[in-house]
């Protein structure tokens, strides 16, 4: 699997030019600080589950679908970041 974006591109890239909004404006919709709301579309912070749940209130995808797409790019980074040796342990019976 490739380095998958962060969702927050994705309401930069895509949601935000297709509602012709600000994020001001988005932010306010959802109850969010302007600022909070700019990290996430910078990528600087995840999608929160409470995140999720308001973008779908708002008609903005459904909240397992955030929610699944800031997993798969939280897993990706976790998996390409330096990690301790890990012992394997033995087959369980």
């Amino acid at each position: 699997m490739h380095n998958p974006p962060h969702p927050g591109e994705t309401l930069r890239e895509d949601v935000l030019p297709a509602l012709n909004i600000s994020v001001t404006e988005m932010a306010r919709r959802l109850g969010l600080a302007r600022e909070t709301l700019s990290r996430i579309l910078h990528g600087r912070a995840p999608i929160s589950p409470d995140l999720a749940v308001r973008l779908e209130r708002a008609g903005i995808g459904r909240a397992r679908t955030w929610l699944a797409v800031q997993g798969d790019y939280d897993l990706w980074q976790a998996e390409h970041r330096a990690q301790p040796d890990i012992e394997r342990f033995a087959k369980l019976a």
